[in-house]
């Protein structure tokens, strides 16, 4: 791993901050002061930042229970980041995978293995996702053979993929689709003359949201729920 990677890796420092602590001379080896970001570092290295020994973290991964009026953004904006929930160092450096429209609640994953959340978002994986799902309006049995011959949405070249629709009551009902178009779920609803009053993401893939989490609360994954994904 290259020495200014290693850096930003192992503290809250940026890259730029990262290169300018190198070229500062703040960043030693044994042999004495590191001064090029593209030194690699080796498993023999002792790295220190003015003194202090850096070491590498694992990869993090957790999952939140979403509540309303958070945005699925690593950044602040009209409305405040969902990362602001929760209690982590070097949040710049995370992924969330699967977002959230800000009023739609449950669960998120967060992480920062690019590849891990790659497995969860990317299109030709194909990852399932289970919503609850409150409606305006009562849904007849005929949907679910509509659901699961695919809708089609306005705008959109083609339709959804098959998903599969559970009808609890006459207005709450399972949603599990394996795509994420942009707001897909209330556009499918509204394809069949209907409205999503309440949405709430009960799971992704084979990790099921935590009931003992409130909402805003969260927890690391554990390794065999890691694992579902790799």
């Amino acid at each position: 791993m290259r020495l200014d990677k290693f850096i930003c890796e192992s503290t809250e420092l940026t890259r730029s901050e990262a290169k300018n602590a190198i070229r500062k001379g703040l960043i030693s080896n044994q042999a004495g002061a590191l001064r090029s970001g593209s030194y690699k570092v080796t498993a023999d290295d002792i790295i220190e930042l003015k003194g202090q020994v850096l070491t590498l973290r694992g990869f993090r991964y957790i999952m939140l229970n979403k509540p309303p009026g958070f945005i699925s953004s690593n950044v602040d904006e009209q409305m405040p980041s969902l990362l602001n929930l929760i209690d982590i160092e070097k949040k710049k450096n995370v992924f969330i995978a699967g977002r959230l429209d800000a009023d739609t609640t449950g669960l998120i994953l967060i992480t920062d293995d690019g590849q891990w959340s790659h497995q969860v978002t990317s299109p030709r994986k194909k990852c399932e996702k289970r919503y609850r799902i409150s409606l305006q309006d009562p849904i007849s049995e005929e949907a679910i053979a509509l659901f699961a011959e695919g809708i089609q949405l306005k705008s959109e070249p083609n339709p959804c993929l098959p998903a599969k629709l559970e009808i609890l009551s006459e207005n709450e009902v399972l949603l599990t689709i394996s795509e994420g178009k942009y707001h897909q779920v209330k556009r499918m609803f509204a394809a069949v003359g209907n409205f999503v009053t309440k949405l709430h993401r009960e799971k992704i893939g084979d990790v099921e949201l935590d009931l003992n989490l409130a909402l805003g609360e969260s927890r690391f994954l554990t390794e065999q729920e890691v694992n579902g994904f790799k």
